[in-house]
């Protein structure tokens, strides 16, 4: 066990993998935590950019009251039109909700590499993620520091790297003529982002690559699709290799919260096969609009900004 480092009250903190993730223990998540154990939760998160509680025993409502110490808490999604009654900020990950509007089984939505929402001009800030219905094994959830990404890439590709803007938009994996795929057309979210952004708190330069949300003709500016799929192939490959990963097993109790801004993540797919439920709560913290190593912004190509309260 380490303490953070300037920590006052000597905040745990169990480091899980070599460049990303700890488990923060001694903090019981229903209480109204103190405004210096707040800021040194918020420490570890830039520093291990996922941390993870266990053994929490919360509802919605105490996870939303959680996420307000750190921001202003969006709505569930810009999709989402079911949230539970009287949270409009909680988005259900449930299996079986899935099956119903996509047609086939699965514990997550998007079972590819993703930072949470790309495809808006203003992406979260942060994730929280709370467990409630788990498989008997298997679904776990691994994350990708994408800080440690970019800077143990070459300087030459670093360099290249900087000058690059990624479309990112939703493809609607719904089946057609369902509400999901309504609601993406609907919304009609897309926006160019530097593939390499500065965190607006650290200064870190993370590569911000999101292959969830470029599918379907990849797009870089200035490069052909086919190009600029292949220069997307390598960034992913080296924002997702396992050394800048950890891999969580939920249990009943646990909670991730993680920074969107210095992160990917991937569902595992291997529980819905068997049959497994799997149901989790997500609420998000309203994000900042992105800015390349040269002080250029993202570009808001269609859709509105995500904006919480």
């Amino acid at each position: 066990m380490t303490t953070v480092p300037g920590s006052a009250l000597g905040l745990d903190a169990e480091p899980l993998a070599g460049y990303i993730g700890a488990t923060i223990t001694g903090v019981d998540l229903r209480e109204n935590l103190d405004d210096v154990v707040i800021a040194e939760i918020r420490q570890a998160l830039h520093q291990y950019k996922v941390i993870f509680f266990r053994d929490q025993q919360i509802g919605h409502a105490e996870q939303v009251a959680f996420a307000r110490r750190f921001g202003k808490v969006t709505p569930a999604h810009p999709h989402e039109e079911n949230p539970p009654e009287g949270f409009p900020e909680i988005l259900p990950i449930d299996s079986r909700r899935y099956e119903q509007n996509l047609g086939r089984k699965r514990t997550s939505y998007d079972n590819s590499w993703h930072t949470d929402v790309t495809a808006l001009v203003n992406p979260p800030a942060a994730s929280i993620l709370r467990s409630d219905i788990l498989p008997p094994y298997g679904g776990d959830t691994t994350w990708t520091n994408l800080v440690a990404a970019y800077e143990n890439l070459p300087k030459e590709l670093r360099d290249f790297a900087d000058t690059l803007d990624i479309k990112h938009q939703f493809n609607t994996q719904a089946t057609a003529g369902s509400q999901r795929e309504r609601k993406v057309a609907e919304a009609n979210l897309a926006a160019y982002h530097p593939a390499v952004r500065v965190h607006p708190v650290t200064g870190e330069r993370a590569l911000f690559v999101s292959p969830g949300f470029t599918r379907g003709p990849r797009e870089i500016r200035g490069f052909s699709p086919t190009q600029s799929e292949r220069i997307l192939a390598l960034l992913w490959e080296e924002a997702t290799r396992t050394e800048y990963t950890v891999r969580f097993r939920w249990q009943p109790g646990s909670v991730a919260f993680w920074d969107n801004r210095a992160t990917s993540h991937l569902a595992v797919s291997d529980a819905g096969h068997l049959g497994h439920e799997r149901v989790l709560y997500r609420v998000t913290l309203e994000g900042d609009i992105p800015r390349g190593v040269d002080g250029r912004e993202s570009e808001l190509v269609s859709g509105q900004p995500f904006y919480g309260s």
